[in-house]
C-alpha cells in the first residue's frame, strides 16, 4: 500500500519532520475488511488493526499523530463506538504518534514494558535522537510475557517475542478471526530494518517469525508492519530469505573476512533493491553488526499505571 520511498520519508521523519509532513498531507486512510469484526487500515506508517464489534473498537498501532483524525474517521465509518484501547507493536514513531491523541480521547495505551520504558525518554534511531515522547502518549498498561483481550467475541493473545525488530514487539492474534498482526517483524515485500540500537536482532526476529508460523496456519491472514496483507506461505518465503542471509554472513564472519568484504559478495541483493528503505547492503551489516554484540535481554514487570505519564 506505500511505496518503499514514502516508507522511507516516514521512518526518517525524526531527521526530517518537514519533509514527513509535506508527505502526511495527501494521506488517504484505506479500510480493508479481513473477517467479521477484524479490518486493517493502511494510511502511513505502520499497517493498523481494528478489532470492533459490541465492545467498542481495539486499535493496533495508530501511525502518526496528523493522520488521527482521518484514522478516527476511519474506524467510525466502520463502527461508531469509541476507541477503547490501543496496542502498540512497539515503540517506533510511525506506530505510536498517534498515542497522546487516542488517550485524550479516552482509549487505553497498551504494550510491552520496554515500549514505555524507551518512549519515556530520548531514543537513538538510525543516528538521530528521538526526544521522550510527551507524558500523555505513553502507555498506561504495560506487560513483560503478553496479555489477552476478551472483546468483541474474539480471544485477542498479545505476545511478546524478545530482541526481534526492537526489544519491545508484540504480536497479536485473534484466535477466532484468524488474523494475525506482526508489527515490525514482518516487513513484506522488502527487507527488514532491525533496529539494533533498540534491542533488536537478526536471531530474535527469526525466533519471532518462528512464533508466528507456529501460530498461524494456511488460512490465515497476516497483517505486516508494512506491506500488504500476507499468508503463512509468504511468511516462511520471507523467514527463508533472512535466514539464509544470516547463515552466510554467519560463515563468512567465521571466515575472519571483514564487514566490507562480506558486503562486496552481496548476499541480500536478490531480496532488496538499493533504493528500498533498508538497501541489500545495510540489511548484511545490520546481519553481521547483530551476530558480532548480541543484545542482552532487558526484563520487566507487569504495570498499571494509575496515570499517562
Amino acid at each position: 500500500m506505500q511505496s518503499s520511498r514514502l516508507v522511507a520519508i516516514l521512518l526518517l521523519a525524526a531527521a526530517a519532520p518537514v519533509a514527513a509532513q509535506r508527505s502526511l498531507d495527501a494521506v488517504q486512510v484505506q479500510v480493508e475488511r479481513l473477517a467479521p469484526g477484524v479490518a486493517v487500515l493502511f494510511g502511513a506508517g505502520g499497517n493498523i488493526g481494528l478489532s470492533h464489534g459490541e465492545d467498542g473498537n481495539i486499535l493496533i498501532d495508530d501511525q502518526y499523530a496528523p493522520l488521527s483524525e482521518r484514522i478516527a474517521a476511519a474506524v467510525a465509518a466502520v463502527d461508531p463506538d469509541p476507541v477503547r484501547f490501543v496496542i502498540n507493536t512497539h515503540w517506533h514513531g510511525d506506530h505510536t504518534g498517534g498515542n497522546e491523541n487516542f488517550g485524550r480521547r479516552g482509549a487505553v495505551i497498551v504494550a510491552h514494558d520496554n515500549v514505555r520504558r524507551r518512549l519515556s525518554a530520548g531514543q537513538m534511531l538510525r543516528g538521530e535522537m528521538v526526544p521522550a515522547a510527551p507524558r500523555g502518549a505513553l502507555p498506561v498498561v504495560t506487560f513483560a510475557d503478553g496479555v489477552t483481550f476478551h472483546l468483541n467475541g474474539d480471544t485477542i493473545r498479545v505476545t511478546h517475542v524478545a530482541n526481534a525488530h526492537t526489544d519491545g514487539d508484540a504480536l497479536i492474534y485473534w484466535t477466532g478471526a484468524n488474523v494475525l498482526h506482526m508489527g515490525d517483524t514482518f516487513f513484506h515485500g522488502m527487507l527488514p530494518f532491525i533496529d539494533l540500537e533498540s534491542g533488536g536482532s537478526v536471531d530474535g526476529l527469526l525466533a519471532a517469525i518462528d512464533t508466528a508460523l507456529a501460530t498461524a496456519n494456511d488460512t490465515t491472514r497476516i497483517i505486516p508492519g508494512h506491506g500488504r496483507i500476507a499468508s503463512r506461505a509468504d511468511l516462511i518465503a520471507y523467514r527463508d530469505r533472512i535466514r539464509s542471509v544470516r547463515d552466510r554472513v554467519a560463515a563468512e564472519i567465521a571466515a575472519g573476512r571483514s564487514l566490507e568484504q562480506i558486503q562486496a559478495l552481496r548476499l541480500a541483493d536478490p531480496y532488496g533493491r538499493t533504493t528500498d528503505f533498508i538497501p541489500p547492503e545495510a540489511f548484511v551489516a545490520s546481519v553481521y553488526n547483530s551476530l558480532q554484540s548480541p543484545p542482552h535481554r532487558h526484563e520487566g514487570g507487569t504495570h498499571l499505571h494509575g496515570e499517562r505519564g
